[in-house]
């Protein structure tokens, strides 16, 4: 338990560096500097959700190995730190828009009403994210963890659709090893060819 925990401070300590810069900015009175905080916090955001989901697909790939286990071990601390950085993305949005007009005036566009809804969704799972509420919702915790998968597609289409359509390249770049994960493990569960069972 002692290393596990070891290892848990470790981690929180790696995910937070790239926190580190933005601290800067995000206190100053820059507000130049604290626009171009939109784009780290929300890239950081999607790159820890897509390692943390990754983590059951890999299991399946790499069976017998130690290091997937350690990822879906440690599954919650990176899909918890991901919300974080959404959170900030999503205060440094409202911040930088200034006005609730403005903020609704461009609700309608794909790239914002596909962030805010993929947001609002991480908000029960992200409140959910402990031991406590998995006892207590039992067998519909795992159902509730299931909305991750439509909220991922939303965070792809939300990041893909930024710049007109122009942001698809690295929106893609950065989901293919998941998606790759995904269709792997459709295959393997459901396409997969296997062997005929020996009659009894």
């Amino acid at each position: 338990m002692a290393s596990r925990t070891r290892s848990s401070y470790i981690l929180w300590a790696v995910m937070a560096l790239p926190a580190l810069g933005m601290i800067g900015p995000l206190l100053g009175d820059d507000a130049r500097a604290f626009h171009h905080l939109l784009h780290p916090t929300g890239e950081w955001s999607a790159r820890l959700m897509i390692i943390g989901m990754m983590a059951s697909g890999l299991m399946l790939l790499f069976r017998g190995r130690s290091w997937p286990r350690w990822l879906l071990h440690h599954r919650r601390d990176i899909e918890v730190a991901a919300f974080l950085y959404a959170a900030v993305h999503t205060w440094v949005y409202v911040v930088d828009r200034g006005t609730l007009e403005r903020i609704l005036a461009a609700l309608p566009h794909t790239d914002i009403w596909t962030g805010w809804l993929a947001f609002l969704i991480f908000i029960p799972l992200a409140v959910t994210s402990n031991d406590v509420s998995q006892r207590w919702l039992s067998a519909g915790w795992k159902r509730l963890q299931k909305l991750a998968y439509p909220a991922a597609v939303l965070v792809l289409i939300h990041w893909a659709a930024l710049h007109n359509w122009g942001s698809w390249p690295p929106a893609a770049i950065h989901f293919g090893p998941l998606i790759a994960l995904w269709a792997y493990r459709v295959w393997y569960w459901y396409l997969r060819p296997r062997s005929p069972q020996a009659p009894a």
